[in-house]
């Protein structure tokens, strides 16, 4: 008998008829005996339906009037869940996040959870229950209900999966694993059947959206084995854990490509090249609340200046650029800006890199070879990104798929 959190996103649930299959599914693992807790989100589509809603009424509400509108959402799903259980004869009891014991902090629209209290919870579940649980929600220490921010009903599986020493996060969505890019790129895309958890970390912040960037942290800090399942299909999914031999028994070079074509890229031209000038550009877009992506800077020809560039997302690039001219400009005393918001950024990720030389080479050869130039380079130590125009995009990807071995052997197999 095992643990399982098993997490089933808004389109798992996005309607009756998918809400009693989750029932049939979750009644089958409670039927081989395992301990079962359910995380749901609200049913696709309902998150944005109640902020439109609330954007008619009133352009700014409140956060804390935010969090109590969009919560509900889930505490729909969660009792219709439960009734499905019931109409199938398995005990269920469904909580919102509050009833479950799910502390944050008073950050709303963006709480952090703090810890969870389980007493309730492991003894619901000693009596043969299914627990049913609101994901992307808890409550503050004075009783406010506060969300997680968008995708947060990962964060609440993995945090109680954790909480309760989980033997295994399922995380049901709409896709059957974590692929080496997306599959409506490249067609010859292959399901992964373990990744690391620092890879996904990577793959998830440079624009894979299978599972939020702060489910993977909180599976890597607490040591949660997580896997992504197929909720409308039967399959192993992909495992994602912290033991880098299981995840790479094959030994790969490269495990995955990500990509994101929601960038812009600025430059500050014939800046002056002294100490704090970097801090100067960046301090009055970082007080906008606008996050900076990748940094170069390099000595202008006339010796004496610098060029600053940085990318930011494509939404902030009107802004930025306005900060640009109307602050940072004048504050130096002179430069231009210069601004492009037709790019992509191509990653390669896979801890092979540790141990392997002549990655990058490789990569600029194969774009090279494809007439397409590259912007601007940012490595780690498991990562190469590249900026180069959007038009290439899907290009790049596929032929950098193919020299580096991520190719299904015949795509016709699984057409």
């Amino acid at each position: 008998m095992a643990l399982y959190v098993q997490k089933f996103g808004g389109t798992s649930v996005g309607s009756v008829e998918r809400i009693k299959a989750v029932a049939e599914k979750v009644k089958g693992f409670r039927d081989q005996g395992h301990q079962i807790v359910v995380v749901v989100s609200a049913m696709s589509g309902e998150t944005n339906r109640l902020i439109e809603m609330a954007s008619q009424i009133n352009e700014e509400p409140t956060p804390r009037e935010m969090d109590m509108l969009v919560s509900t959402g889930e505490q729909v799903t969660i009792s219709l869940l439960a009734m499905a259980l019931h109409q199938l004869g398995v005990k269920a009891t469904s909580y919102t996040g509050a009833q479950v014991g799910i502390r944050t902090d008073s950050a709303h629209t963006r709480a952090r959870i703090q810890r969870i209290e389980t007493d309730d919870l492991r003894a619901d579940l000693d009596e043969g229950q299914v627990v049913v649980v609101a994901g992307f929600q808890g409550v503050d220490s004075e009783g406010n209900i506060t969300t997680l921010g968008r995708g947060g009903s990962d964060t609440t599986g993995v945090a109680l999966a954790a909480a309760l020493k989980a033997d295994e996060c399922q995380i049901y969505t709409d896709v059957d694993g974590v692929y080496t890019t997306d599959p409506r790129v490249c067609a010859k895309a292959r399901r992964l059947e373990s990744i690391t958890v620092e890879e996904m970390l990577e793959m998830a912040s440079l624009g894979s959206k299978v599972l939020q960037i702060r489910a993977v942290e909180f599976a890597g800090k607490y040591n949660v084995p997580l896997r992504v399942l197929s909720s409308f299909e039967d399959g192993p999914g992909t495992l994602i854990t912290a033991d880098e031999e299981i995840a790479n028994m094959e030994e790969p070079l490269i495990s995955g490509i990500a990509f994101n074509n929601n960038e812009a890229k600025l430059t500050v031209l014939s800046t002056p090249d002294v100490p704090g000038v970097a801090s100067r550009i960046l301090g009055p877009i970082s007080d906008a609340n606008i996050e900076v992506d990748m940094i170069v800077q390099n000595v202008a020809p006339s010796g004496g200046y610098t060029d600053f560039t940085f990318t930011v997302a494509k939404g902030d690039f009107r802004q930025t650029q306005r900060i640009l001219e109307e602050q940072v400009i004048p504050s130096l005393g002179g430069g231009e800006v210069r601004g492009d918001d037709k790019i992509a950024k191509v990653s390669l990720v896979g801890v092979g890199m540790r141990s392997h030389a002549g990655v990058a080479t490789r990569m600029f050869r194969v774009l090279a070879d494809e007439g397409i130039n590259i912007r601007m380079v940012s490595t780690s130590e498991i990562k190469i990104s590249v900026v180069i125009d959007e038009k290439f995009l899907e290009l790049a990807v596929r032929s950098l798929h193919t020299a580096f071995g991520l190719d299904k052997a015949d795509v016709s197999e699984e057409s």
